[in-house]
């Protein structure tokens, strides 16, 4: 960053700190400060005014409380554990047992496959073919692929809340695309004009959504019903690019990693104000949250590491680094939370990691531009869509 920006970040964290209680650094008083997990329950009993037909909130105080190690929902209990690896410069997805750390099929798909995303009735795992303008439906009970979907620019997909819609990120096309959740017909394009939409998270009822776009460095707030965009914001670092957006898990604070300002933006959804700043490494582009809700794993692929933030204290407890390094970008955490699986973007291969020492289990070699890997099944009641958003 240049000296000035810097110094603009750190003021504008100061204030979200004071305001939000959020600390933007290892220096600040405040990220000392319990996260309002830790308030009084008097404070934390809300009723959520969810977005029409969406499931109820199980737990305001942690909105991941479905995603307890091995809580497989009946629809996926018998699906046989894989890790689906899309290599985008090849064309096919990986398919590895996890048991053996194997690949034992690979799939051909469509041009330039970017992510495997479980649908919101978690029964298919669609692949983006975004050069091929289309989607791949593969079965998870039986891991055959069925015929492409004709979808254009289909670079990410999400799902609304309710699972009345897939929300296409069409990062070429600047548009977001409202699709029907089954039939994929169009129901609304949504002209964006920031550059590079990619990767987005819901709010606690559903209603909005934080969209990232990459290449302009902007962040995007979606009205979810009314299909509308409603804040608009530039990063305050020239030339940002932000990717993974995650929620807390009492739903007050979004994270946005990004690869060049290499950390997170903190960010207040409901007000939508400037963003705070936490440096974590370089490269910073996964967000993966734990399965007891504690922590966060932070893939930074520019350095072959992963930082762990810990959602109580608001810092950084420790860094993991691969031997021998990588390019550790998109993935998941294993059904009973023990595994964190990233793809090396720029190696053609695919990190296993420990998630309670750190320890690099397996490194496997797949296709080439390996990138949005899927850990399936995992626990949850349905799918938000990316690499596997459930809640």
């Amino acid at each position: 960053m240049h000296p000035t920006t810097v110094t603009r970040v750190l003021i504008a964290g100061a204030a979200l700190t004071a305001l939000a209680g959020c600390g933007i650094g290892s220096s600040h008083k405040d990220e000392t400060r319990p996260s309002r997990s830790a308030v009084a329950p008097t404070q934390q009993q809300r009723t959520v005014r969810t977005l029409p037909g969406m499931p109820p909130v199980l737990d305001p105080k942690d909105l991941y409380a479905a995603d307890r190690p091995d809580r497989l929902s009946e629809v996926v209990k018998d699906f046989p554990s894989r890790v689906y690896v899309p290599n985008t410069n090849s064309n096919t997805v990986s398919v590895i047992d996890p048991g053996t750390y194997k690949v034992i099929e690979t799939i051909r798909v469509g041009r330039q496959p970017q992510h495997v995303v479980p649908s919101w009735d978690l029964k298919t795992l669609w692949v983006n073919n975004d050069l091929g303008n289309s989607l791949t439906p593969i079965d998870p009970r039986t891991g055959k692929a069925g015929d492409p979907v004709d979808v254009h620019d289909p670079y990410n997909l999400y799902f609304t809340p309710n699972g009345k819609y897939a929300v296409v990120m069409a990062s070429k096309d600047r548009r977001l695309v409202f699709r029907d959740a089954h039939t994929m017909k169009v129901a609304k394009s949504l002209p964006v004009d920031c550059s590079g939409v990619n990767h987005a998270d819901f709010s606690i009822d559903g209603r909005y959504f934080i969209v990232s776009c990459e290449f302009s460095g902007e962040l995007l707030k979606v009205d979810t019903e009314k299909m509308e965009v409603i804040g608009r914001q530039k990063l305050p670092l020239r030339g940002a690019m932000p990717q993974d957006v995650k929620i807390s898990p009492d739903g007050r604070t979004f994270y946005i990693a990004d690869m060049e300002a290499d950390g997170l933006w903190i960010l207040d959804g409901d007000r939508f104000g400037e963003p705070s700043f936490l440096r974590t490494g370089k490269g910073a582009h996964g967000l993966y949250v734990s399965r007891d809700s504690r922590e966060m794993y932070i893939s930074n692929r520019g350095e072959g590491t992963v930082s762990v933030f810990d959602f109580a204290t608001r810092r950084l407890v420790k860094k993991w680094r691969l031997p021998q390094g990588g390019s550790p970008d998109m993935g998941g955490v294993s059904a009973d939370g023990t595994v964190l699986w990233l793809s090396g973007r720029y190696n053609s291969e695919v990190y296993a990691i420990d998630t309670r020492t750190g320890r690099q289990l397996a490194r496997i070699k797949v296709g080439s531009g390996p990138h949005g890997l899927a850990v399936y099944p995992q626990p949850g009641r349905y799918s938000l869509g990316h690499t596997g958003v459930l809640r």
